[in-house]
């Protein structure tokens, strides 16, 4: 299967003003504008087969900046959790309301005030990354690279999901703004490459096949000298 790269936006000025942003249109501050950028040219070293985005302009910002000459699909299924009633309210407040620490240490049973279930946002993140890897892998090849911009709480998800935790684990990881997590999908399991990186990503570029050599599955059918099983 392909191996998608989960890009969080860059900084908000709600993320500098610890306000919940939620599906508000917040853009983004200088210094997520100084990180797109910063971005960019490491994701410029890869062959992205395909780039998809979350339809909120701090996504389509960061990608604008970071590959400004590549027009993103964008997919709904990307979106920031619906906070309803929590939206653009500050933190420190949020955390007074009998629901923040059921966000924190529950959030599977949590439903946010006219707002969605974590629990749904987790399934509809995870069904859309799964269905796009699916499609690039079927266009372009097991080797094939392709880039998610989304958001903390919907990259958490993904990557709990990748790693086997339960929903109510996903708070023990952390997605800061402008950094890729990397998951591979194989038809038994994914496998988490990268959490939180803002390293060279060169690394992931696949290796070209030496010339005349099978494709690894051929290889794998054939079973090599000895004839396999």
């Amino acid at each position: 299967m392909a191996t998608v790269l989960l890009l969080r936006h860059g900084r908000t000025n709600a993320n500098a003003t610890g306000e919940l942003a939620g599906r508000l249109p917040v853009e983004l501050d200088d210094t997520g504008r100084g990180s797109a950028l910063r971005v960019g040219e490491r994701l410029r070293k890869l062959p992205l087969a395909a780039v998809v985005t979350s339809p909120l302009i701090r996504c389509r910002q960061t990608l604008e900046l970071a590959l400004p000459e590549i027009v993103p699909e964008v997919d709904e299924g990307l979106t920031e959790c619906g906070y309803g009633d929590w939206e653009g309210r500050p933190l420190k407040e949020l955390a007074k309301e009998p629901l923040w620490p059921v966000v924190q240490q529950h959030p599977s049973a949590v439903v946010f005030p006219n707002g969605e279930a974590m629990a749904a946002m987790s399934a509809r993140a995870v069904a859309t990354v799964r269905r796009w890897d699916a499609r690039v892998t079927a266009r372009h090849g097991p080797d094939a690279l392709w880039l998610a911009c989304s958001h903390g709480d919907v990259i958490k998800a993904v990557v709990a999901d990748a790693m086997g935790l339960h929903l109510d684990e996903f708070q023990r990881l952390v997605a800061d703004p402008a950094s890729i997590s990397v998951i591979r999908y194989t038809p038994m399991r994914p496998f988490l490459v990268r959490l939180n990186d803002t390293a060279d990503l060169s690394a992931l570029v696949p290796p070209k096949p030496a010339e005349g050599a099978l494709p690894e599955s051929d290889a794998a059918v054939g079973g090599g000298a000895g004839g396999g099983v």
